[in-house]
């Protein structure tokens, strides 16, 4: 079997601390089983102190992930959370200080949560250096209080397409605060059993793909346009983990390519090219 390097065995938030005992002592012992070597676990930042980071390096905890959701404290009263900014800047220090790395999940379409209000909390949370970032789309899940405030229209949540976009904003600004390790929250993760499923918003299986095609797709019409020919027919080389990505999920993006620009695509993969990288070249082009 192949051993896992780090495993993330779930939250701390809401349980005794008898409980979390029991919980890292079991993960632990896949550790000494020599299943995986490190763990990650994920914790409200209010939570954090000497004693809880004493406990987690006790039972090789690695990672700490911290549960913000938003930087915006209405936001954060909103959906009734009892934390601040101010207290996920101490937990980071603390975090850091004790020698565990940090990443922090992120959540997009929250109550009262603008597009603006995501990016701004991109930004603020690049600025506190985390190693790695989680992002998920807010989806209503039976018997919860935000499925009473959809009954009730008082939250109206993102459509698939808005959650794509949205999403993929907040990984461009991530990335342009030099933020690399970001990763979307798989949701067939959180569908599994009726205490979690699934009623409302943007839930799709493949949700963490749709966000890296469309960012693929960005690239290839930006390289495009910058070709001084009508162009008909391009090759685009990536490495070959990549081709679904290129071609889109059920080829949605060859389909818009050649829909709206016209352009149709050969996907090649090139063992020699860097994860992220991408070689377009002209293959056709439209004579006058």
């Amino acid at each position: 079997m192949k051993k896992i390097n780090e495993a993330f065995v779930g939250s701390l938030t809401g349980i005794s601390n008898k409980e979390q005992e029991k919980f890292l002592k079991n993960a632990n012992e896949d550790i000494e089983n020599k299943r995986f070597n490190k763990l990650k676990v994920s914790i409200s930042p209010n939570l954090v102190n000497k004693d809880i980071l004493k406990k987690l390096k006790k039972y090789n905890v690695s990672t700490i992930e911290l549960e913000v959701q938003s930087t915006n404290e209405y936001i954060l009263k909103r959906c009734g959370y009892t934390y601040n900014f101010e207290q996920i800047k101490k937990a980071t220090k603390m975090i850091k200080w004790k020698g565990f790395k940090v990443s922090f999940q992120v959540g997009i379409g929250l109550p009262d949560s603008t597009r603006l209000d995501e990016l701004n909390t991109a930004r603020e949370l690049a600025k506190l250096k985390p190693n790695s970032v989680r992002i998920y789309p807010m989806v209503v899940v039976k018997n919860t209080k935000l499925e009473q405030e959809l009954k009730k229209e008082k939250y109206e949540p993102l459509t698939l397409n808005q959650a794509i976009e949205r999403c993929k904003e907040v990984v461009y600004e991530f990335n342009r605060m030099h933020i690399k390790q970001i990763s979307i929250v798989k949701q067939n993760e959180l569908n599994e059993s009726e205490e979690t499923e699934i009623i409302a918003g943007p839930y799709h299986e493949e949700f963490g793909q749709l966000v890296t095609d469309s960012i693929w797709y960005d690239s290839i019409v930006e390289k495009i346009k910058k070709f001084n020919v009508k162009v008909r027919k391009v090759k685009i080389e990536v490495n070959p983990k990549e081709l679904p990505n290129v071609i889109g999920y059920q080829k949605e993006n060859a389909e818009k390519l050649e829909e709206l620009y016209n352009v149709s695509i050969k996907a090649e993969g090139n063992p020699d090219m860097k994860i992220g990288k991408s070689k377009i070249s002209v293959l056709e082009v439209y004579s006058d």
